[in-house]
């Protein structure tokens, strides 16, 4: 699962050296924290937060099929 985030997070942004992804928890719940330069905060989020919405369901659908719950965090730089 993270490395669909980092896949989809690197094809949206212009500083594709300044992606950082983390995964922690444990079990059956994941929680990935995604992190980007403050200049391509708005192409992750979107307008509206439709884009981050879009990722995070790609998220649920990943981690269903694995029989886990995962939920993204956009992290502020």
């Amino acid at each position: 699962m993270k490395e669909l985030i980092d896949y989809i997070a690197k094809s949206l942004v212009e500083n594709q050296q300044e992606v950082q992804v983390r995964e922690s928890g444990g079990g059956n719940r994941v929680r990935i924290e995604l992190i980007v330069s403050k200049e391509d905060m708005g192409r992750v989020i979107g307008k509206g937060g439709k884009v981050a919405n879009s990722i995070r369901t790609l998220l649920r659908v990943a981690a269903d099929r694995l029989g886990k719950q995962a939920t993204l965090d956009v992290i502020e730089p």
